[in-house]
């Protein structure tokens, strides 16, 4: 049987940016408003989404079109089409490509007081004299689940945790090199520094139980069968294989 805890950040939630939205790319500006039409491309493939688009058009007369890729093959796209991109708005997954993106220079800064009124600062890229490149538009947990019959849940309450000697041989985690990890390692770093998140994913490797392989939903399904005590998975990955079963 798998449980579930909330990941800890010292006495708070960490959670990770789901979506991004550059609200003007290499445009000229916002495009929807002379032909009522906006361009979006988008990394999210969610029955959820659906319903946004649909309210969205309802409520303001305005058509979307679509573009659906995954982040890496939007990012490349709109990179090749540098100012003659029609984008309008992209939506992409994780923090991470986010700020490859805005390095690479995709976004186009905006000035928005609705968008500074509803989205918090923690929330969007800081901004300069020309505006916020980017704003966040939902955000995700990444939790910890563990097998309740092997494992003490008081001894997988933390991130920090997971790197005591403790549990060597009962941890599981995707590569370290995916985004959703490079996050996470991210997030420990603003808050730890560099050193002590070192030594903290030294641990983590020294108490792996298998290489990592797998997406969060493979991770899931070890500590299901025993052959991990304890791993790390985006929250929803935990409900989308319940509702599956």
């Amino acid at each position: 049987m798998v449980s579930v805890l909330s990941s800890l950040y010292g006495k708070a939630k960490i959670f990770f940016f789901s979506i991004a939205l550059s609200l003007t790319l290499l445009t000229g500006g916002y495009a929807a408003e002379p032909n009522k039409e906006l361009n979006l491309y988008s990394a999210r493939h969610y029955q959820t989404d659906e319903a946004l688009y649909a309210n969205f058009t309802k409520s303001t007369g305005i058509k979307i079109n679509r573009i659906e890729a995954d982040d890496n093959a939007l990012l490349e796209r709109l990179n090749s089409e540098g100012s003659r991109s029609p984008a309008d708005v992209i939506l992409l997954v994780d923090a991470a490509r986010l700020w490859r993106a805005q390095v690479n220079g995709l976004f186009r800064p905006i000035q928005s007081k609705i968008l500074d009124q509803r989205i918090p600062a923690n929330l969007r890229a800081k901004a300069d004299a020309d505006g916020i490149t980017w704003f966040g538009f939902s955000t995700r947990a990444r939790v910890i689940v563990y097998n309740k019959a092997s494992i003490d849940p008081q001894h997988v309450n933390t991130y920090e945790k997971l790197a005591d000697p403790m549990n060597k041989g009962k941890v599981c985690t995707r590569s370290g090199s995916h985004p959703y990890m490079l996050s996470l390692v991210g997030a420990l770093i603003e808050r730890d520094g560099s050193v002590a998140t070192e030594q903290w994913a030294k641990g983590m490797v020294a108490n792996m139980a298998r290489a990592p392989k797998g997406g969060d939903t493979d991770q899931i399904k070890a500590v299901a069968s025993g052959e991990c005590g304890v791993a790390l998975t985006n929250s929803y990955y935990l409900a989308r294989l319940m509702r599956s079963t």
